[in-house]
């Protein structure tokens, strides 16, 4: 899998709280922010099949 740049503009209030957070998980800022979106893909992700899976068991 290739990987293509994003760049983002953030004040830096947002940036410093980010390297704190990002420094408490061991982290780059670049890393945390990315396995944040990963992590919310997949619970989006998740839930639709969820959701998929009752309205497919669902008494009729």
């Amino acid at each position: 899998m290739g990987s293509t740049v994003l760049s983002l503009r953030m004040d830096g209030e947002l940036l410093a709280r980010l390297r704190q957070h990002a420094a408490r998980s061991g982290m780059s800022v670049q890393d945390y922010v990315v396995r944040t979106l990963v992590r919310e893909d997949f619970d989006e992700r998740f839930n639709a099949a969820v959701d998929e899976t009752e309205r497919f068991y669902r008494p009729s």
